[in-house]
């Protein structure tokens, strides 16, 4: 059964993969860019230590082909796909990442859904996350402490919605091909998480503010 979800799920990315006429069809070039993403795989699999070659070969290859599909999404529906025009929230005009956000968020769900899949039929909640994490370059934990430092009161509770919406962040960030892009939903989270607070009593200002306070103190002394 276990080898049967990760055969669709292969299928799946692969089908999803194929999105226009313009993906690389040099074939050497095309087994050079896989090798490259194969090797990338390889070594965020090797830090699990999963001691299992099967199963590093399963994880390894739902990767590669993960990562290959979104490299080809992204570079077959560059930021002139998208018209421009204004951002509804702000009045401006969409600027270049805006316009690549939209164009690259159209990804199929299915080969997000693939890759979860993938990996969670051979590996554990934590080592999945693991991956997610090599893949945002651990932004969930960066992020997480920088909160901590702005809030030195912070609750239980807060903590709990903050880790949740910054692990959500994470997951969905993995659709996106660079960091600017993985940043820009983070960005997005994050102004949700301080709305949230905002709500909840707490006015992220003046938590901003203190913390840069306390910081301009700390260089005085």
């Amino acid at each position: 059964m276990r080898k049967l979800m990760i055969l669709v799920a292969l299928m799946t990315l692969a089908a999803s993969a194929t999105v226009k006429a313009q993906i690389q069809t040099d074939p050497e070039k095309r087994a050079a860019e896989i090798q490259q993403q194969r090797d990338r795989a390889t070594k965020w699999v090797d830090k699990l230590e999963l001691n299992d070659p099967d199963k590093e070969s399963r994880v390894i290859e739902v990767i590669t082909t993960y990562l290959m599909a979104v490299r080809d999404w992204h570079n077959t529906h560059p930021f002139t796909d998208v018209p421009k025009g204004i951002n509804p929230r702000t009045g401006g005009k969409l600027n270049k990442l805006d316009r690549q956000m939209i164009a690259v968020s159209a990804i199929p769900s299915s080969v997000h859904t693939a890759v979860m899949e993938g990996l969670r039929a051979d590996l554990t909640e934590e080592q999945v996350e693991q991956i997610l994490d090599e893949y945002t370059i651990g932004k969930v934990a960066f992020t997480m402490q920088g909160y901590r430092e702005y809030i030195l009161d912070m609750t239980p509770e807060e903590e709990a919605y903050i880790l949740e919406m910054l692990k959500k962040a994470r997951e969905e960030a993995i659709d996106y091909k660079n960091n600017d892009q993985i940043s820009a939903i983070f960005k997005i989270y994050k102004t949700q998480i301080e709305l949230w607070l905002y709500q909840n009593d707490r006015n992220w200002r003046k938590i901003y503010k203190d913390w840069v306070d306390r910081i301009n103190a700390a260089k005085q002394e």
